[in-house]
């Protein structure tokens, strides 16, 4: 079972926004979108923004850095 669950990851990453505005993210989608992106990047050498521990997965890393609000994901602008 994932820790945290998709809603309190949704709850921390649209914590910023006003009542009544749109939210950053709407589903679960977004959330996994988002942290296997981080995930990717971590992969590929960028260094992790949490503390650690030896072993630890990529997607866990990303997962704890969204959780712990050190990410911050943007809505992509949908020019037509």
């Amino acid at each position: 079972m994932l820790h945290p669950s998709y809603s309190d990851l949704m709850k921390v990453v649209n914590q910023d926004v006003e009542e009544g505005a749109t939210k950053i993210v709407n589903s679960r989608y977004s959330i996994v979108l988002a942290t296997a992106k981080r995930a990717r990047q971590l992969i590929d050498g960028e260094m992790p923004l949490v503390d650690t521990k030896p072993g630890e997965k990529p997607l866990s890393i990303a997962i704890d850095e969204l959780n712990n609000a050190k990410l911050k994901i943007i809505a992509e602008d949908t020019e037509e």
